[in-house]
């Protein structure tokens, strides 16, 4: 059984391949065509993974669609007439076609041209999966529990913005739902704008700068989002993210707005709260402690549905999905929050999962298969021979040197205080860098992480740097718990008698953001960190993305020489071998 999932015409497009159930590939769009976040359809994500397994598309048996349209259709409907004034309407229910239905059915079309296809094989085999459906089947069938209470909470889908499930063997249930526009993900959003940050993503910034501040505005906040006994309710009066403006130049309707947001916070939130902060003016201390204050708010409120969601279901074990689903400060805070025993969030929780889980979705809830498979790695993506990474270095008149067993050669040079780009085998599914495309350095260092921020990153010089240990010594350093942590996305105390010896990845609070080595999902990065520990004693090596500023993640061999000679990275380690800057 071969089963396609896409999910397309939205930021983060992605595409997933399963076969009988196993995960032959995933890919974020984005790191294939090299525009950060990148929307629209996942051509070149899709034939990657058709060329993983060797198939064509006329190959697949299902291809799982992350979005259904016929799903909450009648609230949409209702909304839009609450919401449009009536003179909108013509323009607006012909732009909402062109945008809302017309593009998502042009899956058929895109796929038969662009992939190549029988476009009746292509029809028939389409399956349209709800997107939370398809959220909280990418986390449950990756996860090792059998049975499991499902969280998934983002900015909006298929006009839900939050859900409640469960899983059990191969079933999904649905218990309950929020509606837009009561969202988390936009309230989160909308305030990361106010601070500064209109990108796309941004929200990991202001989590980042919420540890420098005091939540001294919770009052303030908790009159615009409160929980109630079904949920949450927000007080739009605060927002204008629901309130679209018209506007008449229709341009090219594949990719015009007929609504616009001016601003997706209203003028009596800034009454409250001031204006907002320009991008790249200096952070005031009101600032930080607005974040602090959100950063709070979203946990006291996800902590109050989750204790909903254990009466409901009274399962130990906890699964987690959608954009909040990536705030690891969060998640870290799970445990000792709510009922909840064991918490799991696989490792492309936003949107870009969305492809894996309609995939999975289709495959275990619609076809009935047994449960069998847990995600074992991330690494499910593109990797390269060392014929390949040769010939790019060649290609680049670069001087390199191959070695037998690269490890202990970049472990004595982390030590030394290098920055390495390590380039190895394939690469990770999702935003984080786990050891595949990821730049290393010394976690003991303690000017490490301002000149990482400052010399290669050029990024906020708040922002912190993750560790990634070795499993099995991770509790002497960390508060996991008996956690393990293996796609960085839980952030955790690290023990107070630790942190002097740690400094480059110890945030400002005392917390890092975790990634234990196990022995068998990356077998040469744990040999690298085991190198590391011989050397100075310390079981973990720093751990960031290996980009440019602006860029997604290093996919190519071509893509890591490019960001390796246009930063102060010290050593390239690509495959099996080394190229120092100082040659």
């Amino acid at each position: 059984m071969i089963i396609l999932g896409v999910s397309s015409y939205h930021p983060d497009a992605s595409a997933a391949l399963i076969v009988d159930g196993e995960i032959v590939a995933a890919v974020d769009e984005e790191r294939l065509n090299r525009i950060k976040h990148s929307p629209g359809f996942p051509e070149l994500a899709i034939k990657y993974c058709l060329e993983k397994a060797r198939i064509t598309l006329d190959e697949v048996d299902h291809i799982a669609v992350s979005n259904d349209l016929k799903v909450n259709l009648w609230r949409k409907i209702a909304f839009s007439l609450s919401t449009f004034p009536a003179k909108a309407w013509p323009g607006y229910f012909r732009n909402y076609m062109r945008q809302r239905v017309m593009r998502p059915l042009n899956i058929l079309d895109d796929l038969a041209e662009r992939v190549g296809g029988d476009p009746g094989k292509i029809r028939s085999g389409i399956r349209r999966v709800e997107h939370h459906n398809a959220h909280a089947a990418s986390t449950y069938y990756t996860s090792p529990f059998k049975e499991a209470a499902i969280l998934s909470v983002d900015g909006s889908g298929d006009f839900v913005t939050s859900a409640f499930s469960y899983g059990k063997g191969s079933s999904l249930m649905r218990l309950s739902q929020t509606y837009w526009p009561d969202s988390l993900g936009m309230f989160y959003f909308a305030v990361t704008q106010h601070l500064g940050f209109h990108e796309i993503g941004a929200e990991g910034k202001v989590m980042a700068l919420a540890s420098y501040g005091k939540p001294r505005y919770m009052e303030e906040f908790r009159k615009i989002i409160h929980p109630t006994k079904d949920g949450f309710k927000m007080d739009m009066d605060y927002f204008t993210f629901h309130l679209p403006v018209l506007i008449d130049n229709w341009g090219d309707p594949t990719t015009a707005q007929f609504f616009v947001y001016r601003d997706w916070l209203s003028e009596k939130f800034h009454k409250v709260f001031g204006p907002g902060r320009a991008p790249g003016a200096e952070y005031t201390a009101k600032h930080m402690d607005i974040a602090a204050s959100l950063q709070a708010t979203l946990e006291e409120t996800v902590f109050h549905l989750l204790k909903m969601l254990y009466r409901k279901t009274s399962s130990d074990d906890l699964c987690l999905a959608g954009g909040v689903a990536l705030n690891c400060v969060m998640n870290g805070k799970v445990a000792a929050n709510t009922p909840f025993k064991r918490v799991f969030v696989q490792p492309n929780a936003g949107d870009g999962g969305l492809s894996l889980g309609s995939a999975l979705y289709v495959y275990h809830h619609e076809l009935e298969q047994e449960k069998t498979h847990t995600l074992r790695s991330a690494s499910l993506g593109p990797e390269y021979t060392n014929a390949e990474v040769e010939s790019a270095l060649k290609e680049a008149k670069l001087e390199y040197t191959r070695y037998d067993d690269i490890a202990p050669e970049i472990a004595s040079r982390i030590a030394d205080g290098k920055i390495i780009g390590w380039f190895q085998g394939k690469m990770e599914f999702g935003p984080r860098a786990l050891g595949n495309r990821s730049l290393l350095a010394d976690p003991r260092s303690p000017e490490m992480k301002d000149i990482i921020n400052r010399r290669v990153k050029k990024r906020e010089r708040f922002r912190p740097f993750a560790p990634s240990v070795l499993e099995e010594d991770a509790k002497t350093y960390f508060g996991l718990n008996g956690f393990p942590s293996p796609y960085m996305l839980l952030a955790v105390d690290v023990h107070a008698g630790k942190r002097a010896s740690v400094p480059a990845i110890t945030h400002v609070d005392g917390t890092a953001r975790v990634q234990t080595v196990d022995k068998a999902s990356n077998p040469k990065y744990r040999r690298l960190i085991e190198e590391f520990k011989k050397l100075t004693g310390v079981p973990m090596v720093l751990n960031t993305s290996f980009n440019l500023k602006g860029e997604p993640v290093v996919s190519s061999p071509q893509d890591a020489i490019k960001s390796f000679m246009a930063t102060r990275i010290d050593v390239l380690a690509i495959e099996d071998y080394i190229v120092e800057k100082e040659r």
